[in-house]
């Protein structure tokens, strides 16, 4: 896992003619902060990048000015906005004026975090479901299996099913419900 670079002060702010692009100081640093973030959750760097420079910019940007802005390359663009437009946090949108591609961010941050819960964490939760499901019925064909393993085993597939169930809520209601799963880490600490 990787760590957050936090940076602050003076010495934070980028050099004249260091290779930032053509972004300002505050720039810089925020879509940096944001890349960081979003690769800490296991997402591309720049994708990140992106998205906060589109958002904070307020209005839609080409894919070539993405690239000049962000200093990244025109086939890494193309790829970045393929995904984040098929998460749902960034919109293709023609201009009236030159008929061009440009891209604007989604700017309902609950509706993006929704969308990109549904996508990609839910169908990680429910294929970890399954793959617990099948773990139990291969340990009930184990002879002798101690019951206590099993239990454990099963306390982690009720664990998966209330995060299954926690992030479906979210999705729904935009509200996260995490009584069951801690319910359920409450009961294992009392166990032990």
């Amino acid at each position: 896992m990787k760590g957050y670079l936090w940076t602050s002060g003076v010495g934070a702010i980028r050099e004249e003619g260091a290779d930032s692009g053509p972004l300002e100081p505050w720039e810089a640093i925020a879509t940096d902060s944001v890349g960081n973030v979003i690769e800490f959750w296991g997402f591309k760097r720049n994708q990140g990048r992106v998205w906060a420079l589109l958002y904070l910019r307020g209005e839609p940007l080409t894919a070539a000015e993405l690239e000049r802005e962000l200093v990244l390359s025109k086939g890494g663009v193309s790829m970045l906005l393929r995904d984040l437009e098929r998460w749902g946090v960034v919109r293709r949108v023609r201009s009236p004026q030159d008929n061009a591609w440009r891209y604007a961010a989604e700017t309902d941050l609950i509706r993006m975090v929704s969308h990109v819960v549904e996508d990609r964490e839910a169908a990680f939760i429910s294929r970890i479901r399954a793959d617990l499901s099948e773990a139990r019925r291969l340990a009930l064909a184990q002879p002798a299996l101690p019951t206590d393993r099993l239990a454990r085993l099963e306390k982690m597939a009720t664990l998966a099913e209330h995060v299954e169930r926690a992030l479906r809520l979210f999705i729904k209601t935009a509200r996260l419900d995490v009584g069951g799963i801690l319910g359920t880490l409450r009961e294992e600490s009392h166990r032990q």
